[in-house]
């Protein structure tokens, strides 16, 4: 059984060059809880991922992954 891919956050964070630490740090959160939000292990409040894409300064809707165009 395969995870569904629903958030980008281990994406940008690659491409900003973060560390899980370092977002977890800044959001206050456990490193534990931040590395299930990035390997889609569970997914984040919407109000949190608000609070990450203002950490990361990008738009909320580069953390996620589109949905299919049908």
């Amino acid at each position: 059984m395969t995870t569904k891919e629903l958030n980008r956050i281990r994406v940008v964070l690659a491409e900003l060059n973060k560390k899980n630490k370092w977002l977890a740090d800044e959001l206050g959160k456990n490193q534990a809880t931040v590395s299930q939000w990035c390997n889609n292990v569970r997914q984040p409040s919407i109000e949190t991922l608000s609070e990450i894409a203002n950490v990361l300064d990008v738009d909320i809707r580069q953390l996620l992954n589109p949905t299919e165009e049908k």
